[in-house]
């Protein structure tokens, strides 16, 4: 797979779009992120106003953490870590949790095997849900190989904000 070129202001400068218009609609949103480890909740907080949207955010890196916040360990058993089950549990429960208008869960294998996950972890394969009103959407997407993880955390950022844009454009 070729490299696909990020660029981190493009990214960020979507962010500051997706929480005006947030901010804008009046509506909340929390995460629960494993792969991206809280890059999502800190791309929203980097706008002025977002404490106004973002109700708090859960950064659950290992099995046992997103077990802690409620993600059921019959899907992690079931389906693995990284699946749409697991990040469709993610994004539920954080937005319960928070009673927020839009709960996102992401989960997936960045720059190299996950030692805990071995038979599941696929470098460059990550799972996200978006839990809103209406129901709960599940996306897989397969990165190129980034120059770092803060690159693929990046990556998976910018496939999370063009997601959201389009479920909160159709509202």
């Amino acid at each position: 797979m070729q490299q696909k070129v990020y660029n981190e202001n493009d990214i960020r400068n979507d962010y500051r779009k997706l929480t005006r218009l947030l901010i804008e609609k009046g509506m909340t949103i929390t995460t629960m992120e494993s792969a991206t480890s809280g890059q999502i909740a800190s791309l929203i907080t980097d706008t002025e106003g977002s404490s106004a949207v973002l109700k708090g955010a859960f950064i659950t890196y290992s099995n046992e953490a997103k077990i802690m916040q409620g993600v059921p360990s019959k899907i992690i058993h079931e389906y693995s870590v990284y699946s749409k089950e697991a990040a469709t549990a993610m994004a539920e429960r954080c937005r319960d949790v928070y009673q927020a208008d839009i709960g996102i869960g992401v989960t997936g294998t960045m720059g190299n095997v996950d030692p805990a996950n071995p038979e599941f972890s696929e470098v460059g394969k990550v799972y996200f849900a978006i839990s809103m009103k209406g129901g709960t959407d599940a996306f897989y997407i397969e990165l190129p190989e980034q120059p770092s993880r803060y690159m693929y955390k990046l990556a998976v950022s910018k496939a999370i904000f063009d997601e959201i844009m389009k479920k909160i454009l159709c509202l």
